[in-house]
């Protein structure tokens, strides 16, 4: 399992793009992914929602539990994954891809997020 460079993470197992005028998108890795299973139902928060760094902003069902979803940065929501919504096998089949989550105008990014090498070092895989 390879971890993009690129991305940072954190130890709630998403990651984060880096901001593009200050937006940034959010997903869950593929580590996250494989430990739920085949996720099910995803519920995302809405465009115009305020998140907080490390607080639940939605969750995950998959054939073996509910996940929360937390956010790895404050900021305000920009836009939710339809897709992901419509068919919430795409956090399974391309976490870092079509399986994002949801994009996030950056307020305030913590100091504790993972580089690659991190998380895998954090995550064991």
């Amino acid at each position: 399992m390879s971890n993009p460079q690129q991305l940072r993470y954190s130890k709630e197992h998403e990651w984060l793009s880096p901001a593009e005028d200050g937006v940034a998108t959010v997903g869950i890795t593929e580590h996250a992914a494989n430990a739920l299973g085949d996720v099910v139902y995803a519920q995302l928060p809405e465009v115009g929602d305020a998140v907080t760094a490390g607080e639940t902003c939605g969750e995950l069902e998959s054939t073996k539990s509910v996940s929360d979803l937390y956010s790895p940065v404050t900021g305000e929501i920009t836009e939710s994954n339809q897709a992901v919504v419509d068919d919430p096998s795409l956090v399974n089949s391309a976490p870092f891809e079509g399986g994002w989550l949801f994009k996030v105008r950056v307020a305030e990014e913590p100091k504790d997020l993972l580089s690659a090498d991190e998380y895998t070092e954090f995550s064991g895989n």
